[in-house]
């Protein structure tokens, strides 16, 4: 089933999950706040408008899956879950502490309907494919979504698991690149430039669209070409900003893996408001 909003509660929703993820990673007193809110959009329209899921029966057999390969933006990953009432809102700021659910990674020990574990970068895609070359054998309907980060493509098991696919014609899967620019020791361009990206998954055999990843209706209709193009996988390439909605966050390299301060736990929530 889908679960479809109109774009002013989606809106309202991304707000709501960036004030969410200030709120966490600021009580935890670390985590990465830069590149959960540049995600934001992408993963509520995904989890609030367009893939087949049902947060009340969470293991159903023919499901849409959705895989955070970059799993150090667990923030906002959490945020969505407990939005879309998979785990309990009233929880989410025991971020990254002992006993808690919401671990530094997403971690499927602590909350199963979770798809896989991540953390390990480099390695989301090959998951997708692997599950979405099992529902073709299986003749399921399932869509695989995976999000990886524009730094975690420099590692060369994304490109053997985009060949892979290419090859195999996995249709059903579809990668979301995260494109912010920045990685955890700076910009991308200054440690392993990855650019011209959509030519390069377009060399590898994927149709390739671009957009603004913060901009819903356009994150959308990526989405359905991507749902109707047959015989090949797709990318995604989204334009986005590390930090995106907080004005002293945004294009700052220091907040990769930098939490906010009280201090500015407060300015953020008030730009936020």
């Amino acid at each position: 089933m889908r679960m479809p909003k109109s774009l002013s509660e989606l809106q309202a929703l991304a707000k709501q999950v960036r004030r969410e993820i200030i709120e966490m990673t600021g009580a935890a007193k670390t985590g990465h706040p830069g590149g959960s809110l540049s995600a934001v959009e992408i993963l509520v329209e995904l989890y609030f408008d367009y893939m087949h899921i049902d947060p009340k029966n969470p293991t159903w057999a023919d499901r849409d899956r959705f895989i955070l390969s970059k799993g150090h933006a667990a923030p906002v990953l959490y945020a969505v879950m407990a939005e879309a009432g998979y785990t309990p809102k009233d929880q989410l700021n025991t971020l990254r502490k002992l006993g808690s659910i919401y671990q530094g990674h997403p971690d499927m020990r602590f909350i199963p309907s979770l798809e896989a574990s991540t953390g390990s970068l480099g390695e989301g895609l090959s998951l997708v494919l692997g599950m979405g070359l099992a529902a073709r054998l299986d003749q399921r309907p399932s869509r695989y979504y995976v999000l990886l980060g524009d730094g975690e493509i420099q590692e060369g098991q994304i490109w053997e698991s985009a060949m892979a696919a290419a090859f195999h014609k996995v249709d059903n899967i579809v990668a979301i690149v995260d494109y912010n620019g920045i990685q955890l020791d700076g910009f991308v361009k200054d440690i392993m430039e990855v650019a011209p990206l959509a030519e390069k998954w377009r060399a590898f055999g994927w149709h390739t669209v671009e957009i603004d990843g913060h901009d819903i209706p356009s994150i959308r209709r990526a989405l359905e070409e991507a749902e109707a193009t047959k015989f090949r996988p797709t990318c995604i390439v989204a334009h986005t900003i590390k930090g995106k909605g907080v004005s002293f966050m945004e294009n700052n390299p220091k907040f990769h893996g930098t939490a906010p301060n009280a201090e500015e736990v407060k300015l953020a929530l008030q730009e936020l408001q």
